[in-house]
């Protein structure tokens, strides 16, 4: 009869065991050196690993020829647990042995001495099912347990178990399996079994199984069932991944605020019987990846997708603000939510589809964010032209289409490159910059980094010089070498003053501070306002 892959290769020892050596390493020298715990918490995701240590402990504790805490695996103790007919390991399933009268049963049982181990292993699974009864009464043993009896209990959702519980327990905590790991692991079954897989299929496996070993073992045995050449096309046909196109085209719709190209869209899914929840949901997933392209240095080992589904959001992702793309985001995160209490999930897509491509028709402090940066963005590149203070009966009487580029006066001096040492005299006659902490609070949210390097700095402006007064060096190093931190800083100042400065290192010298009106003395100011009334004032 055949046997499930995941069965097949289930670890029979610590050194089997991937991905989790902050946990084997101590379980292993536990054992090693007779200092094991009466009871341990094993936690994580699915899949990690938690019930394969927990029964690779209690073979490692009773295994007569244990060595290096590593159980051998082929003494009659080691074999019976695997296959299961000692009666000194039980494995107790609380989704189904919930009750108070279970753990009862146990405390009875656990009295007795082990009948063929040293230890009698308790190991009971999926503990947070248990009722508050149970938990009780499973507390009294674990206070006082007896010398022979060990317990590993094992959660998925430790929020769940009691505090009194937590503290008797050595908990350690099971990670998600990495990506390249699990390709790695099954590359080796792949090996094992004779077929072949390729490598960024392996990897795709692993994106997919979420960190979750068994989840991507069986994965594996479903795409093997295709045929014996496991590749890309062939997982993504076993996992059911239904590509990108139908995203990439209702997204780009959304980026032109074409309304009604979207809702044309969301009609001809709905005519193709695809469920709206679900179009919503991979919606979300697909903005995910949208702000991942924008924010992460190395995006593709967080996105689950085709490399060539990723190269065709890379330029869509290009074209979009990060605070677009959490608007989305956060509009159909919403619709989804409301989808559950209503039945006509259509409806609620077709309204999201309108407030993404009318974010004037949104009050939320997202939209009105994302139509200030567009305003802004408009601004820098000329679209828009700034207001001036000419008077309303002196404006023109026919509409502007459209503001001209204004042509480039030839005397005008071309902006420096910043990160440059500033000229001799550039720093004579400059005045204190006032609103230099408010471009700094606009550089916290476009370039952190950047703003700490300005930390307790000043500015001194010079006609359309901007001189920095910085007491880190970090900063001058950024402005001159990385292009990113010189438009943070020139973009920052813009949307701060609407004026383009150059840029320049403060080179000290005496700041001209801005001239004072001469106080007038109050005196003088009432006998000339009553002269000026009329009033007749006699000066001594």
């Amino acid at each position: 009869m055949y046997q499930a892959l995941y069965r097949k290769y289930r670890p029979k020892s610590f050194d089997d065991v991937v991905g989790q050596a902050h946990i084997t390493r101590t379980l292993q020298n536990e054992v090693k050196t007779g200092k094991t715990a009466h009871a341990y918490l094993f936690t994580g995701s699915r899949g990690t690993g938690k019930t394969t240590c927990s029964k690779i402990l209690a073979k490692a504790v009773n295994c007569p020829n244990a060595k290096d805490g590593n159980p051998c695996g082929e003494c009659d103790i080691c074999r019976g647990i695997d296959d299961g007919p000692i009666m000194d390991v039980l494995e107790i399933d609380a989704a189904s042995n919930n009750g108070v009268d279970n753990i009862r049963q146990l405390r009875e049982d656990a009295f007795f001495a082990p009948g063929q181990a040293k230890f009698r292993v308790y190991i009971i699974d999926e503990t947070h099912m248990l009722s508050t009864g149970a938990f009780n009464a499973l507390l009294k043993i674990m206070e006082e347990p007896p010398s022979h009896v060990l317990f590993i209990l094992a959660t998925t959702e430790v929020h769940k178990v009691p505090a009194t519980i937590l503290s008797r327990c050595q908990r350690f905590d099971f990670r998600r399996i990495g990506s390249e790991d699990i390709a790695g692991y099954l590359e080796k079954i792949a090996q094992n079994e004779g077929f072949s897989l390729d490598h960024s299929a392996a990897l795709l496996i692993g994106k997919l199984a979420d960190g979750g070993m068994r989840d991507a073992i069986s994965l594996l045995d479903l795409c093997v069932s295709h045929g014996s050449e496991v590749t890309v096309e062939v997982v993504a046909q076993a996992a059911g991944l239904a590509g990108s196109a139908h995203l990439l085209a209702l997204s780009r719709a959304f980026a032109e605020k074409d309304t009604a190209r979207a809702l044309e869209l969301i009609g001809e899914y709905h005519e193709k019987s695809m469920d709206m929840e679900r179009l919503c949901s991979d919606m979300v997933a697909f903005y995910r990846d949208l702000m991942l392209l924008k924010t992460v240095r190395d995006p593709e080992k967080l996105i689950v997708a085709l490399p060539e589904e990723v190269a065709e959001m890379k330029p869509l992702a290009q074209s979009l603000s990060l605070s677009q793309i959490l608007y989305c985001l956060s509009v159909l995160q919403e619709t989804q939510n409301r989808m559950g209490r209503t039945s006509n999930r259509r409806t609620e897509l077709e309204m999201s589809a309108v407030r993404v491509c009318n974010p004037a028709m949104d009050s939320s402090a997202e939209a009105v964010l994302t139509r200030l940066e567009e305003l802004e963005a408009a601004v820098r590149k000329g679209i828009v032209p700034v207001s001036t203070s000419q008077p309303e009966e002196e404006a023109p009487s026919k509409p502007v289409k459209k503001a001209a580029k204004p042509a480039k006066d030839p005397a005008e001096k071309e902006p420096a490159a910043e990160g440059k040492t500033a000229a001799a005299g550039d720093s004579a006659g400059a005045v204190l910059f006032s609103q230099w902490q408010e471009v700094l609070g606009r550089l916290l949210k476009t370039n952190p980094p950047l703003f700490a390097a300005l930390k307790n700095s000043d500015a001194y402006e010079k006609g359309d010089l901007m001189l920095i007064d910085a007491k880190n060096e970090i900063f001058f190093k950024l402005i001159r070498e990385n292009d990113f931190a010189k438009d943070s800083l020139r973009d920052a100042i813009l949307a701060q003053t609407g004026k383009r400065y150059r840029l320049g290192p403060w080179r000290g010298g005496a700041v001209k501070a801005p001239a004072e009106k001469p106080q007038e003395d109050p005196l003088l100011a009432l006998m000339q306002t009553a002269k000026n009334a009329g009033i007749e004032v006699e000066e001594n």
